[in-house]
């Protein structure tokens, strides 16, 4: 790991936080605006935080874009 992941890791999200509860009910509407070519980001901000620091939202993240990908 590199130092620079190392430190955000230690030091958390700079923006807006949002927790697992939170980042499970807006992880639809992320991934739709994510794959729509949308910014996801501003829609929904502290998402893209959450995801980088929590492996058990980002397998879900990345579970669901698969699935959704598919029917785009």
């Amino acid at each position: 790991m590199k130092d620079d992941k190392k430190l955000h890791a230690l030091l958390g999200p700079a923006g807006p936080e949002v927790g697992c509860d939170d980042c499970f009910e807006l992880l639809d509407r992320y991934v739709e605006a994510e794959l729509a070519g949308g910014d996801a980001d501003a829609l929904l901000p502290g998402v893209r935080a959450h995801l980088a620091g929590c492996p058990a939202c980002r397998e879900e993240h990345e579970s669901l874009r698969a699935l959704v990908a598919e029917s785009f």
